[in-house]
């Protein structure tokens, strides 16, 4: 027996068109949309490998132009307090940058290469004109490839007193800030304590 099937017309309404072509509109979007999607997470993964192999090099390089810059800051100190023990106030005040900062062990302050060389110069002049000093640098700190922080041991021996004798060794801290300028290391900022004399022993 024939089985007959009865289709009943569906009214559709405008407002269900336009639905329909939305979601249609959508439909043929997603596989555009998916496409982009695999190619940005393509580029990615491409990005990250390359992260992960290049780090080393670069680390080494880092490491590399540290030590050199290590090393530089260490033969500035050594320029300092040889010129120091030569009593020549010109290069002596050369090891520090044209604007630098100098405080010495008592607080005095001048500022600027032109000053500074003047009182190293009175200093050589009057009681450290037979002195000798040796500034060990104990740590470097890198804040950025131009900029550090320095800690030394200080120890000035010499020194006359205003009687003319000789004060025993002089043993302190120097703590400096070192810029790069021109492919040189310079002192532009410098500070410097006195420790205090040891006790005598007791009897």
């Amino acid at each position: 027996m024939p089985i007959r099937l009865h289709v009943r017309a569906l009214h559709v309404y405008p407002e269900s068109r336009r639905g329909a072509r939305r979601n249609l509109a959508r439909a043929g979007a997603r596989p555009e949309g998916t496409r982009e999607s695999i190619h940005a997470i393509v580029v990615l993964v491409i990005a990250l490998n390359l992260f992960v192999l290049l780090p080393a090099p670069r680390a080494q390089d880092l490491s590399r132009a540290s030590d050199v810059d290590s090393a530089a800051i260490k033969q500035a100190f050594t320029d300092f307090y040889e010129s120091f023990s030569h009593h020549d106030a010109h290069a002596t005040a050369m090891t520090f940058a044209e604007d630098a900062d100098f405080t010495n062990m008592r607080g005095v302050h001048r500022h600027g290469r032109t000053e500074i060389e003047d009182w190293f110069a009175s200093l050589f002049k009057g009681n450290l004109k037979a002195s000798n000093r040796t500034d060990i640098v104990r740590s470097i700190r890198f804040f950025t490839p131009q900029m550090a922080t320095v800690d030394a041991d200080t120890v000035i021996t010499g020194t006359k007193a205003a009687d003319g004798s000789e004060v025993p060794p002089r043993k302190g801290l120097m703590i400096a800030t070192m810029t790069k300028q021109n492919g040189r290391w310079l002192i532009s900022v410098f500070h410097e304590a006195e420790f205090p004399a040891p006790l005598p022993a007791a009897k």
